[in-house]
């Protein structure tokens, strides 16, 4: 299990945390998402580890911006 960490900006609600939760669930291997806007962060388990401009093309199609912590 890989556990990665993404500081995502632009996210300022539910909705928002709602967004990036589903464009990033649609990659292969992951196990379980927390994203939370107050903070700005995405955290992401994975069984394996997982390409991160994959990961930053999901966020941007959610309409975000992300960069790894």
């Amino acid at each position: 299990m890989t556990t990665t960490t993404y500081t995502v900006t632009g996210m300022t609600c539910g909705h928002c945390e709602g967004s990036v939760r589903s464009e990033v669930s649609k990659l292969p291997g992951v196990s379980a998402i927390d994203v939370s806007a107050a903070s700005g962060r995405l955290v992401i388990a994975s069984e394996s580890p997982l390409d991160d401009a994959a990961v930053l093309a999901a966020v941007d199609e959610a309409g975000y911006s992300a960069a790894r912590a």
